[in-house]
This record gives C-alpha cells, structure tokens and sequence, in this order.
C-alpha cells in the first residue's frame, strides 16, 4: 500500500472539500443549495441545525446576532508568490463554505487520510457557523504585488495613550478569521479544518477563544454581561435600518471596485483587572460606566433600553461628565456619524505568571472609516476612569470584504482579477 503524499493531500483536500462539481467531502440537506440570506438580522436560535448561509452579497457574521461562541485568528501569510496566496484563499472560502453548510462527511478509502478530522462525527451540524475574513495592512505591502488595490482607509491599528502593554505577537496580523458558532466544539473543528487546507500559506500568529454571556434578564432582549458584570452591547445602531448601515458600516466612496460594499473590522482584546475592579464599590462602578448595574439601565432610569437623555444633565449630576456611556456615545449631532457597530465576545485564559486571573473583552467593531468612527470614539475614552482598571493587549485594524455571491466565489477574488 502507498502513502498518500502530505503535500498532494493538502491541495486535493483544498480543491474538494469545497469546490462546485468535484465531489463534495460534505453532502448537503436538502434546501441547503447556494441561497442568498434572506435577511442578514436574522438571529441564530442556539439549534444544532440552524444554517446561516456562507454566500451573499454581505459576509456572514457582522449583522446576525452574535453566537455563543467565537475565535479570533490572525494569521500571517507565508505564501511564495501571489498565485499561491489566491489558492489559499480560494481553498479558505471553499472550506469555510462546506462548514457552514454541514452535512455527511465521505470517506476517500481506507488507507488515506481522512478529510475531515472527525471530532464532531461524520454529520456535521451548521450550528449557526459563521466564518469572516479580512486582511490586514500588511496583506498589501510589497510581498504579493496588491498595494495598489488596498482599501482607501485601511490602515495598521495606531498605538493609542492606553496601548503601553500591547504584546506584538498579539497584535496586527495580514488575515483576519471571526469564527462564530452556538458551540465551542463547532468553532474549535472550524479552525482545525480552515487550517488544514491553507497550511503553507497562511501561518498562525494569535488566537483568542470568546464566548457570549446569557442574555440573563428581564426579557429576551437584555444584552449580556461582561466581566465586569455590565451588560455590553445596548446601544448598537439597529441593524434592520439599512440606511442607517449604509451610514455607519459598509465602505461606499472612494473605495477600489473589488472593496466596495465591505467593512473595516477593529479587534481589541482587552485584558480586563477584575480582582482589582471587584474590589471597588458598586456606586464608584455604576457612575464609572453610567449605568445601573443590575438593570443596566442609564443612571437614574429604570429600563436598560432607556435614552439616557445626557442633554437634560450638562453638568453630570446624575450620569457624570467622564462616564463610559458619555463618552463612548454622547448622542449629538457632531458625534452621530461615529457610532459602530459592536460585536464583542469575553475571554478566559486562566492566570499570569503572577497568579492574576486573565480574563477580558475581545472588542470588536465594524465601522466604515476607523479613523472617523472607532479611533475617535478611542481619543475621547484615553482619559475615562475606567482605564485604571483595563489594559489593551493585543488586536488590529482589517478590512471585511463583501461576502460572495454563489459557490464559485470566494472572499478576496477581486485582489487576483
């Protein structure tokens, strides 16, 4: 009996895993054809079976609502020649397509490596999977000829006032994943087999697990807890209002053809001192963010979904003047067209060295220009209370392009053409 070659293996399993026509390692359900999303919005309902299709004229995984789980992954491309970063990317998108389509595995024969690892069985469940992909800044430098198609404001993630402890082998990178599903198990195959068909190409170089917390509440529409115990996420811009997307999220002028219709992406992982914040006050806490912390309602409001109303209180009497909501989002004219969309996710990594707990927020934010949205937003934030208690340590600036629009496609394809 021969021994597959490793090398031959990869490209055969790069080539059919996903591609149209070829033999499929993954059969598909029925109704599981190439169908556009209905409606990016529509949430993932926690079911094994629930299918978010990879195809469309938007990437999955930034208007539906967040799953329960995610990982982070930058990688590095390594890639001899831009032919051989197309394949890779081609091989990414076909890869992440049948993921998220689910379905049987096959077997090639006895003797070969498998195509698939197995570790969620021979069905796979959809499990609402989502895979996003953006490049970095440094994708367009000099490497692979693509300088001249780089998003107009892209740029590499600048080094902000509270950025002393950003680890560089935790920051930047040239490919972006956001990998999101209603299990762990699903994200953790997810990566396991996107890395397998891009091996060669595109290198790791940080990752990050998150996880959602239960949206414990009231009613169905409480946002969930950060580690700091306060609800995140209440005042995102609403995601059914597509002028108000088109406004805020999607790159439209001044973009290359192949860019247009995408997003800029910026990952924050921040590390969070939560034994040191658990040892402040409740009150100190509340006026820190603005919020009650129970009902994650504004200061002096009952409901978390509340306007804060800051124009009725200039002089911060009763929400004050340096508190997260005010400054993150001060609700005027001036400061409208710099609200983002929040997409973030809490992480665990155990302990340091030193025996301290690393937990923390993976902040992540689509925007259509940082410079104007999110880096603003960031100035105004340098000097709020709360900085004594947070520590940014790694993430990075990437643009999301648009999603592709049937099973020959793949995100990037426009760099190559």
């Amino acid at each position: 009996m021969s021994r597959l070659d490793r090398r031959r293996f990869l490209t055969r399993s790069a080539l059919t895993l996903g591609a149209v026509g070829t033999g499929a390692a993954i059969v598909p359900g029925p109704g599981d054809a190439d169908s556009e999303r209905p409606g990016e919005s529509a949430p993932a309902t926690g079911a094994l079976t629930d299918r978010i299709p990879f195809d469309g004229p938007k990437q999955a995984g930034i208007l539906n609502a967040p799953q329960g789980h995610a990982v982070f992954v930058a990688l590095d491309a390594v890639a001899p020649n831009a032919a051989a970063l197309g394949n890779a990317l081609q091989a990414l998108s076909y890869r992440a397509r049948s993921l998220a389509t689910g379905g049987r595995t096959t077997a090639l024969g006895v003797d070969e490596p498998t195509v698939d690892s197995g570790t969620l069985g021979d069905d796979i469940s959809p499990d609402a999977l989502t895979i996003t992909i953006g490049f970095g800044a440094s994708l367009f430098d000099d490497r692979y000829g693509l300088a001249p198609k780089k998003p107009a404001n892209l740029t590499p993630m600048p080094r902000f006032a509270v950025d002393a402890n950003l680890d560089p082998t935790r920051t930047h990178g040239d490919v972006l994943l956001q990998i999101c599903a209603g299990q762990h198990d699903t994200v953790t195959h997810a990566l396991r087999e996107i890395m397998r068909v891009v091996r060669g190409s595109l290198e790791l170089r940080w990752v990050i697990n998150g996880f959602q917390s239960a949206p414990r509440g009231p009613s169905e529409k409480s946002s969930g807890r950060n580690l700091f115990a306060f609800r995140d996420g209440t005042a995102n811009p609403d995601v059914t209002d597509a002028g108000l997307m088109d406004q805020l999220v999607w790159s439209t002028a001044g973009e290359p053809s192949w860019a247009a219709g995408g997003t800029y992406t910026v990952v924050r992982t921040i590390r969070m001192q939560v034994e040191f914040w658990d040892r402040v006050g409740l009150r100190e806490q509340e006026n820190m963010i603005g919020r009650h912390r129970a009902t994650g309602a504004p200061l002096g409001g009952t409901d978390e979904f509340q306007d804060p109303r800051l124009d009725l209180d200039p002089k911060g009497e009763r929400i004050p003047l340096d508190a997260h909501i005010r400054l993150a989002n001060p609700r005027s004219a001036k400061t409208d067209a710099q609200r983002i969309l929040r997409r973030g996710y809490n992480y665990d990594r155990g302990f340091d060295e030193a025996g301290a707990l690393d937990q923390g927020l993976v902040f992540v934010a689509f925007n259509q220009d940082p410079a104007r949205q999110f880096a603003a937003i960031q100035e105004r934030l340098n000097d709020e209370p709360m900085t004594d208690y947070i520590r940014p340590v790694g993430g990075g600036y990437f643009f999301t392009p648009p999603g592709t629009q049937n099973a020959r496609g793949w995100v990037g394809d426009g760099l190559f053409s």
